[in-house]
C-alpha cells in the first residue's frame, strides 16, 4: 500500500522552502472544488480531508502531506475539504516555492512526485472499481428483475448476501469454501483474517443506530478493498467481518492485517456526534487443508479476542 509520509529528507527539503502556519482545531485550511495554489506538509496536529459524497472521511498526522496537485499542476480543483482535526501546525508550500526546489533537487523532487503519483492512481483506481462494480451490480438486478426466468436465481443470491454492507454472508461464505479447491493456490495458502469492530456498542449507544449502520458499512468498504481477485470479503453477522485470503507466507499475512488496520484507524465518519476514532481487532491464521470451517474459526477467534484484551486496534498471528 502506497503512504503519504514524507521521508526525512524530504520533509527537512520542505519545511526550509514553506511557510509554517499554525492551525487550531476546526480551522478549514481548503474547501472542496476550490482552485489550489499550495500543496500542505503536517508537522504537527491532525487534519481531516472530508471527500463529501457518502465517502468516508481520512485523518492525516505528522510528516503526511496533501494538496499536491495544486503545485503540480496549477489551480487545480480541490477534491476534498481540508480541516484541521486538532491544533498544530503545517509548512504551506506554493508553486513558486515547489519551483524553486524543482530546478535546485531535481532527482529528489522527482522521486516525490512519481511517488505521489502513484498514490493518486492507486487512490481513483480503488474509487473508479468501486463505482464500476456498484455500477455492475445495479445493472445486473435490473437486468434479472425483467427476466421472470431468472426470479430463482436472484433471490439466491439476496440470501446469500448482506443486506447493510453488500457483502457476501455466512451463507455466501459456506458456499465459496464448499467451491473452494485450494490445491489450484499453487505457492499461496490461504488464511483467514477474523475482524471486529472496536467498541461497536458505545458508538451505537451515544450515537444512535444509524451512525452504527454507517460504521459497520465504512469497514466493510475498507474489508472489500483490502480483498484481492478470488479472495473473499464478508460479514459474519453485528459488527464481525472475515477475509478469506490468498498469502505467500506470514509475513504476507500480517502485511495484509497490518494495512487493514491502518486504513480503518484513519477514518472519521461525519454523522458522528463526537470525535469517535474507528478501529478494528483481527485474528489471522492459515487454513490447512482437509480442516473445515470451524477449526479455522476457533483458531482465529482466540486470537482475535488476545488482540482485544490487548487494547483492540490492532491484530495477533497464529499458525
Amino acid at each position: 500500500m502506497l503512504g503519504r509520509a514524507l521521508s526525512d529528507e524530504e520533509l527537512r527539503l520542505f519545511a526550509a522552502a514553506a511557510r509554517r502556519q499554525p492551525v487550531t482545531a476546526g480551522e478549514v485550511l481548503f474547501r472542496r472544488g476550490e482552485a489550489g495554489q499550495s500543496m500542505f506538509v503536517i508537522e504537527s496536529g491532525q487534519i481531516r480531508l472530508e471527500f463529501g459524497d457518502g465517502l468516508a472521511d481520512r485523518v492525516l498526522g505528522p510528516s503526511e502531506y496533501f494538496g499536491e496537485l495544486a503545485v503540480f499542476i496549477g489551480q487545480h480543483s480541490r477534491m476534498a475539504g481540508a480541516v484541521a482535526e486538532t491544533g498544530g501546525v503545517v509548512h504551506v508550500v506554493d508553486q513558486a516555492a515547489f519551483e524553486r526546489l524543482l530546478g535546485e533537487q531535481p532527482g529528489l523532487l522527482a522521486r516525490f512526485m512519481r511517488r505521489s503519483f502513484a498514490y493518486l492512481v492507486a487512490s481513483e483506481t480503488q474509487l473508479i472499481l468501486g463505482l464500476r462494480r456498484r455500477n455492475e451490480d445495479l445493472m445486473q438486478t435490473l437486468d434479472s428483475l425483467r427476466q421472470t426466468r431468472t426470479e430463482l436465481s436472484i433471490a439466491q443470491q439476496l440470501v446469500r448476501t448482506d443486506e447493510l454492507t453488500g457483502l457476501v454472508n455466512r451463507r455466501g461464505l459456506y458456499r465459496y469454501i464448499d467451491e473452494l479447491d485450494c490445491e489450484a493456490l499453487a505457492e499461496q495458502h490461504l488464511a483467514l483474517l477474523l475482524i471486529d469492530l472496536d467498541d461497536f456498542k458505545r458508538i451505537n449507544d451515544r450515537n444512535g443506530h444509524l451512525a452504527g449502520d454507517s460504521a459497520l458499512r465504512a469497514v466493510a468498504e475498507e474489508v472489500r478493498r483490502a480483498a484481492g481477485p478470488m479472495e473473499l470479503p464478508c460479514r459474519l453477522g453485528g459488527d464481525e467481518f472475515a477475509l478469506l485470503a490468498h498469502v505467500s507466507d506470514a509475513g504476507d499475512l500480517a502485511n495484509r492485517a497490518i494495512r487493514l488496520v491502518a486504513a480503518v484507524r484513519s477514518l472519521r465518519l461525519p454523522i458522528l456526534r463526537e470525535p469517535l476514532r474507528l478501529s478494528v481487532s483481527i485474528g489471522a491464521c492459515f487454513c490447512p487443508p482437509g480442516e473445515d470451517w470451524s477449526s479455522w474459526y476457533s483458531r482465529a477467534d482466540a486470537l482475535l479476542y488476545q488482540a482485544k484484551v490487548e487494547g483492540g486496534d490492532g491484530w495477533r498471528l497464529g499458525d
